[in-house]
């Protein structure tokens, strides 16, 4: 997927509740329609930004998970 991303965040070796926060806080930044990009290193964010999605109503167009990494791309409502 080729997604226009606007904001990158690296969050590796931050623990949780700091990567959502983190991205909580950059979403509040951004433009409707903007995406970011967040790298986490916790395991737990997985499921965070999962139920974050869901309840949000921000969009979560993808996740990928590889070498202990996670990734995800969000879209801000």
């Amino acid at each position: 997927m080729l997604t226009t991303v606007d904001l990158e965040l690296d969050l590796s070796g931050l623990t949780c509740p700091l990567p959502l926060l983190k991205t909580k806080q950059s979403l509040n930044k951004l433009h409707s329609g903007q995406v970011v990009k967040v790298i986490a290193t916790d395991p737990g964010s997985e499921r965070d930004f999962q139920v974050f999605a869901e309840q949000s109503g921000n969009q979560l167009l993808e996740f990928e998970k590889a070498d202990n990494r996670f990734v995800y791309w969000i879209r801000k409502n």
